[in-house]
Order: C-alpha cells, then structure tokens, then sequence
C-alpha cells in the first residue's frame, strides 16, 4: 500500500513564501497522478494542484500564477511552491495519489497523507 508523507507547513506572513514537500513509499510504480489539496475549516476539500502521469499540471483558480507544483518522478516525490501567500491559503494541505489511468478528481478510493497546517497571517 503507497503511503505519503508531507512535509514544509508552518506559519507564515501574507505575502510571504512556503514551500510544501511530498514523499510516496510502498508500491510507488502504481501512482499516476499526484498533487495537493486542501481543506479550511467549514469547507469542502479543494483540488490545489495535480501532475498526472503524462506530466500535466492542473492548478485550482485561486492559486493560479501563485503556486507551481513539481513532480520527480524518479524520485516519487512532489512539491508545491507557494508564493504570495494570502490569508485565505490558510487550511491544512493534504499529499493525494491515485493509481487509476486519468484520475484528476481524487476521492476517499486514493491515497492521501495525513495533511501539513499552512497558516498565513493577515
């Protein structure tokens, strides 16, 4: 069973820079698509940002021209670089992976990690 671990949350000033890093071990070769997303409290989880298998970026609106994400798929890890922090970033950033061919609206069926705090005061 894959299994990630996220690393990189933390406090931050609006306007300021983090920069979230992601690890898949286990059975690695099944992953396709890997990315973020992100739940604030009171609201649904969000898709923040996806690499599938083919290298495609999938960014979510409100981060667009904010935040780039990263695949190494040598060495199954992925990376989000967040910039121009605002407070409404601020929620707990979920590592998800799925191993189902195109799978870009990842659910409970995938893998997820158990999430890194993002806090960006105002």
């Amino acid at each position: 069973q894959v299994q990630l671990a996220e690393s990189g949350g933390g406090l931050v000033q609006a306007g300021g820079s983090l920069r979230l890093s992601c690890v898949a071990s286990g059975p690695v070769w099944g992953i396709k698509t890997m990315g973020w997303y992100r739940q604030a409290p009171g609201r649904p989880r969000d898709m923040v940002a996806l690499v599938t298998a083919a290298g495609t970026t999938l960014y979510g609106d409100s981060v667009k021209g904010r935040f780039t994400i990263a695949r190494d798929f040598a060495r199954d890890t992925v990376a989000l670089q967040m910039n121009d922090l605002k407070s409404e970033d601020t929620a707990v950033y979920y590592c998800a992976a799925s191993e189902v061919v195109g799978r870009v609206r990842l659910d409970d069926d995938d893998t997820w990690g158990q999430g890194t705090q993002v806090t960006v005061s105002s």
